[in-house]
């Protein structure tokens, strides 16, 4: 019944940057531990951020002090702003979440995901 769809992804240099956005549609508002995750070829999906409705956020090592995750719950809008891009970042970014309240960690289980948005980062 929640629908979520991520845009911005595209080819960018390293060193360059990117802000992906993630819209929610549809009912059960609002979304709990928004997360983003990537994946590419040959590796493990890697949630790299979470934030929760009270603004509470967390981030992987491998992105911190990069990446930030932000929400417009006005807009039922989540982003990441991604800086100082590498050619390792290069992924596919996902977004999802939970309806419902719990523990909220990086590897926390998550209900809704999004189709996907491509990154790719050159050298």
């Amino acid at each position: 019944q929640v629908t979520l769809v991520e845009s911005g992804g595209g080819s960018v240099q390293a060193g360059g940057s990117l802000r992906l956005t993630c819209v929610a549609s549809g009912n059960s508002y609002p979304m709990y531990c928004i997360g983003w995750s990537r994946q590419s070829a040959g590796k493990e999906r890697e949630v790299i951020a979470a934030i929760e409705p009270d603004e509470t956020t967390v981030y992987a090592d491998s992105v911190k002090g990069r990446f930030t995750i932000s929400q417009d719950l006005a807009k039922n809008t989540y982003y990441l702003q991604m800086n100082d891009l590498k050619p390792e970042d290069t992924a596919t970014y996902y977004c999802a979440g939970n309806v419902v309240a719990d523990v909220c960690e990086l590897d926390t289980g998550r209900d809704i995901w999004g189709q996907g948005t491509l990154v790719t980062v050159s050298s």
